[in-house]
């Protein structure tokens, strides 16, 4: 047997064609064999151009792992830490260090994250959460229901400080084993699995902190969590005793539970203000930032390998009306003038460059598809509209003033007299002027108070000292507008700064907290905003677009839209760089 494999291997095989072409060759003349050779060359090429167009039609370019991303930012981290959180800078590193037992999806829906499935009560009072069997922190301890447990716990602690704490109040949590946990409600909460993104603690590096150590504690700016990226380097200074980072590079984690991001570093560093992070971004120090004025746009798109990323940002920005402390406020067709006075597209087009959309109710765009933005119903800056509506009420404008007042009794005459307060923020104080501009063309007095922020949420806004606030509120996805309109709270903490009062919007939202059923709570919000515009107790101005720039290497990116800067990464591990080119057949289904 091995000879006759052998003797075949040692066999001479000659091929008939090759030897009879090889002498038909041989016989051309100089000018065939190069019109031959010419042939043979189109055919070649032809054949290689055949077999790419064959290699494209059933193959695709796939993300593939590899490449990074140095992002700026403005200000610097103290707290990287979900149940401490609260400026921009956190929330951005933790959405990329933490996850949650839910996270967003990329159609803007809820869909588990450590956890595997979780099931809701008939009465919609107890959510019973399965968690994964592969999901670890990143330091390779897996993660339990007791983390989940320590995390909530923490929240809940009143000496704690945790901002989520109003998220879980009043909640019962239960460990029913190592991957199960459950949740009970006093009452049914249908926005409830939006508070469930929150980031998850590993108890076995924080549960020996007293409450006094834990905001004091090594991991708020070293942190280890379970999310789609792990610190792996960092630079600090010391400022005030305190170690303030000042870079951080992180790593795609393997074992993060949605799957391990794609971009393998992200590089992210900080900056005191915008003119640094602009002048860093123009030195190639970094490739993407957020939280820049609109009016640089311009300039950035004349940059090459620049992507301007717009998405809407769920907020809302109005002037919020005082009843109670301005007099004047309280009639009704003061409140409609004033509101049909104001020209809100050149707001957005003076101070956002364009980038916003036009409010008219307390609803932002994107959230209810059918809410109305459109100017042909909500007609802008109608002051003849606007002075008739005063005029029929009995108002008339002073000859000696200029001013509108109105006889309220035989011995009382009221002016029409506001003063605005706001944020001494420029974008804000730039809107008040303007639309103490549109008041005064129907014979307003205007003033405007600015104050630094803290000043205006311990004097002005918690106490409700004001006529009028020009003021932003950010919307969650869960659409709860319970804390900013409903009658209950309308004194601090409460978020109902106008001291909205009606009985209707009331009922309407105390449903749409308990109803499961989307379709109904939407019904029940346009419900709502149709009865707040209705009353005018704001005037709303505009909802704001967020802006992101990243380089055109970047793909992938999927925001929908989006309630606060930090969202920005929420899909992040679907971002990417690098591709492979794979033939179909092999992509796994």
């Amino acid at each position: 047997m091995k000879e006759k494999i052998k003797q075949i291997l040692n066999k001479k095989w000659e091929i008939k064609f090759f030897e009879k072409l090889s002498e038909i060759i041989k016989k051309f003349s100089i000018s065939e064999k190069l019109f031959f050779g010419f042939l043979l060359l189109i055919f070649t090429i032809s054949g290689l151009f055949i077999l790419e167009r064959v290699n494209e039609s059933i193959s695709v370019n796939v993300p593939t792992n590899g490449g990074s991303l140095k992002e700026g930012i403005i200000g610097s981290p103290r707290f990287v830490n979900p149940v401490l959180a609260v400026s921009d800078v956190d929330n951005d590193l933790t959405s990329l260090i933490y996850s949650g037992l839910m996270k967003v999806s990329t159609d803007n829906t809820l869909v588990p994250d450590l956890a595997q499935s979780y099931d809701i009560s008939s009465d919609g009072m107890t959510y019973t959460f399965t968690l994964r069997n592969d999901i670890y922190f990143q330091d390779g301890v897996k993660v339990t229901a007791d983390d989940v447990l320590f995390t909530i716990d923490e929240i809940q602690d009143p000496s704690i400080g945790s901002p989520k704490r109003p998220d879980f109040y009043d909640i019962t949590v239960q460990e029913v084993d190592s991957t199960h946990i459950k949740f009970i409600l006093k009452k049914p909460y249908s926005p409830f699995l939006e508070n469930l993104t929150v980031g998850i603690l590993p108890k076995h590096l924080w549960g020996n902190l007293s409450s006094d150590q834990f905001p004091l504690s090594q991991y708020n700016v070293e942190p280890i969590g379970s999310g789609p990226y792990k610190v792996t380097k960092m630079d600090t200074q010391t400022k005030n005793m305190l170690l303030i980072p000042t870079y951080y590079e992180l790593t795609s984690f393997d074992k993060y539970a949605s799957g391990q991001p794609f971009i393998s570093d992200l590089i992210i560093r900080f900056y005191k203000d915008e003119p640094s992070l602009i002048k860093a971004y123009d030195s190639k120090e970094i490739e993407s930032m957020n939280s820049i004025s609109p009016d640089q746009i311009t300039n950035l798109q004349k940059q090459k390998n620049t992507q301007i990323n717009i998405t809407p940002l769920s907020r809302v920005f109005a002037v919020f009306f005082n009843q109670n402390q301005s007099e004047v406020l309280s009639y009704p067709e003061v409140r409609q003038a004033l509101n049909l006075a104001v020209d809100r597209q050149q707001i957005i087009d003076k101070v956002l460059s364009g980038y916003g959309t036009p409010l008219y109710g307390p609803i932002p765009p994107g959230l209810i598809s059918g809410e109305s933005t459109s100017t042909d119903n909500n007609p802008d800056a109608n002051t003849d509209a606007a002075i008739k509506i005063l005029t029929n009420a009995g108002w008339v404008m002073s000859s000696t003033t200029g001013i509108m007042e109105k006889k309220i009794s035989s011995k009382q005459t009221i002016q029409l007299s506001i003063t605005i307060s706001t944020l001494n923020s420029d974008d804000l104080v730039q809107t008040a002027e303007l639309v103490k501009a549109d008041w005064e063309k129907i014979g307003a007095q205007v003033d405007i108070k600015q104050y630094d922020f803290g000043d205006l949420q311990q004097n002005v806004i918690r106490p409700r000292k004001f006529d009028a606030l020009l003021y932003g509120e950010e919307i969650g996805r869960d659409m709860d507008f319970f804390a900013f309109w409903d009658s209950s709270q309308r004194n601090d903490p409460g978020l109902n700064i106008s001291m909205y009062t009606n009985v209707a919007v009331d009922k309407l939202l105390e449903n749409a907290r308990a109803d499961s059923n989307i379709s109904d709570r939407i019904s029940d919000y346009e419900s709502f905003s149709a009865d707040v515009q209705k009353d005018v107790p704001a005037v709303f101005l505009y909802s704001p677009e967020f802006i992101y720039i990243t380089p055109g290497k970047i793909q992938g990116l999927n925001f929908g839209t989006i309630t606060a800067p930090f969202e920005r990464f929420i899909n992040i591990n679907n971002w990417y760089i690098e591709t492979n080119n794979l033939w179909k057949v092999f992509l796994k289904k």
